[in-house]
């Protein structure tokens, strides 16, 4: 077996060949690794991810374009507030670290925000990575790290994350702070929002947890984020603690779960590349040799959502009707299998699955028979 370093040589050189010629790598960042998670048996998801291959001009070539994307105004708006925050060497960020997370701790007087700029994407990890362990070894001071940079082993292939920022508490503890420009209205926000803000900071938990425990001994990664948001309808910045233990743990869970990159790679057919400048009908040959797995749920994490549904579509899959019926459904994989199993035309009667469907049929069967009252013509 060749040694790790050959293997993951090859797998880059691999993946770039799926990508295409000189078509750059798009990264892989939390909140696509937070979908990727919340549908771990994609694989089609798993290798276009892993390839860094770009799923919104892919949609776009396909001719399935997506939906995503942020607003130019909006993109400004959080840029602008984001400076705000960490306007001061970021003091109102750590006074808000203070007064939502330590307040038992000495106030942020003077807070050390070290330099993390390094040649690349590995140069910065290492960078990050060291400047966690000098602040960890100092006890008693705050630290600010802006747009660190992690890494987080995926499906066997390294993705490099950049949070908004970690501070250092005094007694070394660390702690992912998550910036957004929507508002907190009376300390509350949107919990759809305030929920996809968790999982994508349970993905940098996980990643500061694999730094931590390179360290002896290993700081404590803190299960509560802090998340700055406008207050109210001002852009003031003000804070809220939020748990993520449970998004972690689903999100660790779900990961673990991935095929390996390597794994889906080889089995694609030799030359399958999935450059946009293809023609489309080789194009969509390439993206239908990885099967994937829809669900409705996939229409807001997934460039690809309105392609795939096209395809459930056209294959009669159950899958498109969401995952909770697909459980139901056992082996019945088709709503032609379905209907025909519950009028009695196909299927083992002594299937629970069958049985249910057909029990179902009759009772409707019933409702309809009986409760339809007769109506007169109109004159």
């Amino acid at each position: 077996m060749p040694p790790p370093r050959t293997r993951e040589k090859a797998l880059r050189h691999r993946l770039a060949e799926l990508r295409g010629p000189e078509v750059p790598a798009k990264a892989l960042d939390a909140r696509a690794l937070a979908a990727l998670a919340a549908n771990p048996g994609c694989r089609r998801r798993a290798i276009l991810d892993g390839a860094g291959v770009n799923k919104a001009v892919l949609a776009d070539a396909l001719g399935s374009p997506s939906v995503f994307g942020q607003s130019q105004f909006a993109f400004v708006r959080g840029n602008a507030f984001e400076a705000k925050v960490k306007a001061d060497g970021g003091a109102e960020l750590l006074r808000l670290a203070h007064e939502k997370l330590d307040r038992g701790a000495e106030p942020p007087a003077d807070a050390a925000v070290p330099d993390l700029t390094a040649q690349g994407p590995r140069g910065r990890t290492a960078r990050t990575e060291l400047a966690l362990r000098e602040a960890t070894g100092a006890p008693g001071t705050w630290t600010l790290l802006d747009h660190p940079m992690l890494a987080l082993d995926v499906a066997g292939s390294p993705a490099f994350l950049e949070p908004d920022a970690v501070v250092v508490h005094p007694d070394g503890s660390w702690t992912v702070v998550e910036i957004k420009s929507f508002p907190l209205l009376d300390g509350a926000a949107d919990p759809a929002k305030v929920g996809a803000a968790a999982r994508q900071s349970a993905v940098y938990v996980l990643a500061l947890e694999q730094v931590a425990a390179r360290l002896d001994p290993a700081p404590r990664v803190r299960h509560r984020i802090l998340l700055v948001c406008p207050k109210d309808f001002s852009n003031l910045p003000t804070a809220s603690a939020v748990d993520v233990r449970r998004q972690r743990a689903v999100t660790a869970r779900q990961l673990d779960r991935l095929t390996r990159i390597e794994e889906i790679a080889d089995t694609l057919p030799e030359g399958t590349c999935f450059s946009p400048e293809l023609p489309a009908e080789r194009l969509t040959e390439a993206v239908e040799s990885v099967p994937a797995t829809y669900a409705p749920e996939c229409l807001s994490a997934c460039e690809l959502a309105f392609h795939c549904r096209e395809r459930a579509r056209a294959q009669d899959m159950v899958t498109r009707l969401g995952r909770p019926v697909r459980a139901e459904l056992g082996g019945l994989t088709t709503i032609g299998e379905v209907l025909a199993a519950a009028r009695g035309e196909a299927g083992d009667p002594d299937d629970p699955t069958v049985a249910a469907l057909r029990r179902a049929a009759a009772l409707r069967a019933e409702a309809l028979g009986t409760a339809a009252p007769e109506v007169a013509p109109c004159r």
